[in-house]
């Protein structure tokens, strides 16, 4: 046991941490904190308390201590902890969205996660869970891109190209033809 640490176990103490040892509803969290102080309070060195329960010499000292401040029931609880890290700002998130729904830079054919993150100064962990938490994802393009054919227009009212489509006859077939066979399709026109 370290110098200058006396663990002073009252009667009632000792009643109680038996009691949790004991008990097999308890959780084993408990059950070792317990057998950590009956152990100090039964004179063993803090090298025996680490062989018989297995933990390790700062985490003995930590239990040591806590029951000399708070007793058995500093052993019950979780000390309070610090939260994580602050979640991100509105407007953070908002810039994100707002650039992933704004043309992408350069000649690029959409966002990625990491050219998001390095544009607004965040992680790309922080950027998919903004993008997956609005159900956005940049990398899926839906465009549907018009022909540049003058006649166009006159052949989309066409109701028979369209009906084919829209409403095809019983037993109709119905064939597309992609005029670019073997071309990555991204964004080329």
């Amino acid at each position: 046991m370290r110098a200058g640490i006396v663990v002073n176990v009252t009667p009632v103490d000792r009643h109680r941490l038996e009691a949790i040892v004991v008990d097999r509803c308890a959780p084993q969290k408990h059950v070792w904190c317990a057998q950590i102080i009956l152990a100090t309070a039964d004179g063993c060195g803090t090298a025996e308390i680490m062989r018989q329960s297995g933990k390790a010499k700062p985490v003995v000292w930590r239990w040591q201590a806590r029951f000399m401040e708070e007793g058995v029931d500093g052993l019950l609880r979780d000390k309070t902890r610090k939260p994580g890290k602050p979640p991100l700002p509105t407007a953070t998130v908002q810039k994100v969205i707002d650039m992933v729904t704004g043309p992408p830079p350069g000649e690029t054919s959409h966002w990625t996660g990491r050219m998001l993150a390095t544009a607004v100064g965040i992680s790309l962990r922080s950027v998919q869970r903004i993008l997956e938490a609005h159900q956005l994802a940049p990398h899926r393009i839906r465009t549907f891109k018009l022909s540049n054919d003058p006649k166009f227009a006159d052949k989309l009212r066409f109701r028979d190209v369209v009906g084919l489509y829209v409403d095809p006859p019983a037993h109709a077939v119905v064939l597309s033809v992609d005029e670019k066979s073997q071309i990555q399709a991204l964004d080329r026109t």
